[in-house]
């Protein structure tokens, strides 16, 4: 997320007869619980500010794709008898994703007609004649010669690299893999150098096998972070824990720095103001594929848990958890997927920035998507009605505050735009940013982690991130 703000919330003329978006409601309007609608999330639903109860999933059920765990043994020993597909280390992040019902409702690998609903519509209906937003394919590759292995097996297990069964696809179809046109739909260019692109589908079969989704044990990274990646079940019920009556995500795959934090704090604050009593953050990093020049998720986290050791946020009113999911870098496409999945697990409402998702031209010197489309998109897209879409406007650090506040356009002269290209100079070359923009443990740990980058460069292994 490049940029850091306020709320900015639409004003609908009448709380009865809301716009086509879904922004949240205006603050200044008075707060009310609305009834749940026998078809939430079908297209043209009203926004709903809800209280009491969490959010419900996306097909009115949160789908987990887990084999019980009596039938554990019989089900890896059916696994050894049928024809395998080895799985990339994206693959099982897909694999992590179904399997916990971050893409409810969907019950495995996609399908043709899924893929084309997703490609096309960037939402999928359901039999119910219901809509749910799904704009990124959740798809599984394999090349001709897996394709001749499985012949007319109508299951097939799904392993890891050393083909210990993980999975198993059952019912499965097997279509075409057009890669030219996945790529320009969810990318909206065929640009070379798009990461995900160069990572997971250049390279991939030419064929995609779609099924349902069975999955043996719960997939563990056994990285030292297993405690924080929590299910969307396990987060609806620590938010039941916490007696939470309004759930805002905010997604980053960046250090937190104050500017984060002053969004953060001041959502809470106008939730409050809006009639809530119990605002809960979802501080959501994302924890599956990036790319090379991101801050790897080890380090990621440390920084993160310094931030809430020097109370910059309030362990209390945050749950900090990793969000399993790869990330594509597809801009407005790829947002909506953020979204979707933090409704799935109990989020009412999700906070989006500049450009989100988005990343730089792979070819040109710009930003491959316009920086105002994410949000727009989102307050508009098919399926998410029932997510309230907050906004937000540049802040930037306050010289006459000493701090990060939001950006006042009457006084340009005060502010300091600290990109994140300059965030990352100062920590190589071990310089501290202005007083008040990073809490100090935060940034320490910053610091470290692009000198432990400059030890590798100088042929000395870095030392691992402690756990």
């Amino acid at each position: 997320m490049a940029a850091i703000s306020s709320i900015s919330l639409k004003t609908p003329t009448k709380i009865q007869s809301l716009p086509k978006t879904h922004y949240a409601v205006p603050l200044n309007l008075p707060f009310s619980c609305r009834s749940k609608s026998k078809r939430t999330g079908s297209i043209g639903s009203r926004t709903r500010i809800r209280c009491g109860l969490l959010i419900e999933p996306d097909g009115g059920k949160l789908v987990e794709l887990f084999v019980e765990e009596s039938q554990r043994e019989l089900k890896r020993e059916d696994a050894l008898k049928l024809p395998k597909i080895k799985l990339t280390k994206i693959d099982l992040e897909w694999v992590h994703v179904l399997s916990e019902g971050w893409a409810s409702p969907l019950k495995g690998f996609m399908r043709e007609d899924e893929f084309l609903q997703t490609l096309h519509f960037n939402s999928i209906r359901l039999e119910d004649g219901s809509v749910v937003n799904m704009s990124v394919p959740i798809v599984l590759a394999i090349d001709d010669s897996q394709k001749n292995l499985i012949g007319g097996s109508s299951s097939v297990a799904l392993v890891d690299d050393e083909y210990n069964p993980i999975a198993i696809l059952s019912d499965i179809e097997i279509y075409k893999h057009n890669k030219e046109e996945r790529i320009a739909r969810t990318w909206g260019t065929t640009a070379p150098g798009l990461p995900y692109v160069d990572e997971a589908i250049t390279h991939s079969g030419n064929w995609l096998v779609g099924g349902d989704l069975k999955v043996i044990d719960p997939v563990k990274y056994n990285d030292g972070l297993d405690r924080f990646r929590l299910s969307p079940a396990e987060l609806r019920d620590e938010f039941t824990r916490r007696n939470a009556d309004a759930v805002f995500a905010f997604q980053l795959r960046n250090p937190v720095h104050n500017g984060h934090a002053l969004l953060m704090t001041d959502t809470r604050r106008r939730l409050l103001e809006m009639g809530y009593k119990n605002p809960v953050l979802l501080l959501h990093p994302l924890g599956g594929y990036t790319k090379a020049d991101d801050v790897p998720l080890h380090w990621r986290m440390k920084q993160h848990e310094k931030v809430l050791e020097d109370g910059v946020l309030d362990p209390e009113t945050t749950v900090v958890s990793i969000f399993p999911s790869p990330m594509h870098y597809a801009g407005p496409t790829e947002v909506q997927w953020h979204a979707k999945a933090r409704i799935n697990a109990g989020a009412n409402f999700y906070i989006v920035g500049r450009d989100p998702a988005g990343m730089s031209h792979p070819l040109d010197k710009r930003d491959l998507y316009d920086a105002d489309h994410g949000k727009k998109v989102l307050s508009m897209a098919p399926g998410l009605e029932r997510l309230n879409i907050l906004p937000f406007r540049v802040a930037a650090y306050d010289k006459t505050k000493n701090g990060m506040a939001f950006f006042d356009p009457s006084r340009p002269q005060d502010f300091i735009f600290i990109s994140g290209t300059k965030m990352r100079t100062l920590a190589k070359n071990k310089e501290s940013p202005p007083d008040g923009f990073m809490c100090p443990g935060g940034w320490k740990v910053l610091v470290e982690y692009y000198d432990s980058l400059a030890a590798a460069d100088n042929g000395r292994v870095a030392e691992p991130v402690p756990s």
